[in-house]
């Protein structure tokens, strides 16, 4: 029997907030296993033809974590860094973030090797298609629902469930984060933001404070981060800063939102936005403001940046953005952190709702959506912000005391330790 090689630091990152939950928890150490290490894991070569005639064989990969509290749930990434490391250690957060916010879903991710801004529409149509066909015994509405996460959207989405459904009929519910045509939900694309909204206006509440006026900085300005960005400008928020992966912009005054989206679109980055100041992505994480979002790639806010961090409140709008060194100085300097278990958790409880409406054939509406929403995450932010109160613990203890604690009671309740 050979042995697997350590995981590198992404998952360590994610194992180290699990053991020190189940410790605090005295969960023992069998239970601890089997919500240590994914419970499956596939990698699958994707050949994709290229426009120029050429064969390409990018690595794809599908990671279940852990499945005791419902159906696999976990978007679909391309990225050249989307190795299995980063894929393990992402479908962990979603069982912790499923778990947390208390919907019926295990944890799971996946990701294919590839940059896709440089691959053209029918590149990435084919290489989804044959992506999907290589995994799709390990998918089903009841078994492993699919999403939309980093450079994929609800177009990627319809190429799948299409795929998907060739095999196996048509099947809505196969995935999330669809084109609401085809089954999906109204609200699914702005819901991340609209959750980061929710949670800052709990959050802010309890801390006596104001969240009109609040100076945020957002990096990152594909979907979460616009979203998150127009959801706080229109509750009062001052966006004075913004970025891509080309760069970033600023303004003290503020930047309006829509006028920056409209600029994006057409040429492709906020960078140059007129009446700004060019800033760089890491100047961007030490801007002068209130609230800063992190909405982009994971490990930006670490061991060696986090001093210069002058925000007093970091939402962490995507995946994995600090680091745990960087998550320690932030706490040693009374910077108080969302983590993004909780923070970006919108996106997979309105994924949640679809799946729901396309299991009952019945199409909610928009308000029905945003209700259901708006008090699923205003639990969840009371239950997080309760637990650390009363055991003296940071948020993102809090959040992973929670979430650990409700997948072992499922693990206990199944009888999986018999």
């Amino acid at each position: 029997m050979t042995t697997a090689a350590p995981p590198k630091a992404a998952f360590d990152a994610c194992a180290t907030a699990l053991e020190a939950a189940a410790e605090r928890l005295g969960i023992e150490e069998e239970m601890r296993q089997l919500m240590r290490m994914p419970w499956r894991e596939l990698r699958v070569e994707v050949p994709v033809r290229m426009d120029d005639g050429r064969i390409r064989v990018f690595a794809g990969y599908r990671v279940q974590h852990n499945g005791a509290r419902g159906p696999y749930k976990g978007g679909i990434r391309y990225h050249p860094q989307a190795d299995l490391d980063e894929v393990r250690a992402l479908a962990s957060l979603m069982t912790w973030k499923c778990a947390l916010v208390d919907i019926p879903f295990g944890g799971a991710k996946g990701g294919v090797q590839c940059d896709p801004l440089a691959m053209s529409k029918d590149e990435l149509n084919r290489l989804t298609r044959r992506y999907t066909q290589n995994i799709e015994h390990l998918l089903g509405p009841y078994r492993d629902v699919p999403a939309p996460d980093l450079n994929t959207n609800s177009q990627t989405m319809a190429w799948m469930m299409d795929a998907y459904s060739q095999l196996h009929g048509y099947s809505p519910a196969i995935v999330t984060g669809k084109p609401v045509e085809l089954g999906g939900s109204v609200g699914r694309e702005s819901a991340v933001g609209q959750g980061v909204s929710i949670l800052l206006t709990e959050l802010a509440r309890e801390l006596g404070v104001a969240l009109e006026g609040q100076r945020v900085a957002v990096q990152g300005f594909g979907q979460v981060g616009y979203w998150t960005a127009d959801y706080l400008h229109h509750a009062g928020c001052r966006i004075v800063a913004l970025s891509d992966v080309r760069g970033g912009v600023g303004n003290p005054a503020g930047i309006d939102v829509d006028r920056a989206d409209r600029w994006s679109r057409q040429t492709g980055s906020v960078v140059g936005l007129p009446d700004t100041e060019p800033m760089t992505n890491e100047e961007l994480l030490g801007a002068d403001c209130d609230i800063l979002v992190p909405a982009a790639v994971g490990d930006v806010i670490h061991a060696g940046n986090a001093g210069r961090v002058r925000a007093r409140w970091v939402i962490e709008g995507g995946n994995r953005p600090t680091t745990p060194e960087g998550d320690a100085i932030l706490g040693e300097r009374g910077i108080l952190v969302l983590p993004d278990i909780l923070a970006n958790a919108g996106g997979v409880v309105v994924s949640y709702f679809e799946w729901v409406q396309n299991l009952q054939q019945f199409r909610w509406d928009e308000e029905k959506v945003n209700e259901e929403l708006r008090d699923t995450m205003t639990k969840a932010f009371q239950a997080v912000w309760q637990r650390a109160q009363r055991e003296g613990v940071s948020l993102r203890q809090a959040c992973y005391l929670i979430g650990v604690e409700r997948v072992a009671r499922a693990i206990d309740l199944r009888g999986f330790l018999v």
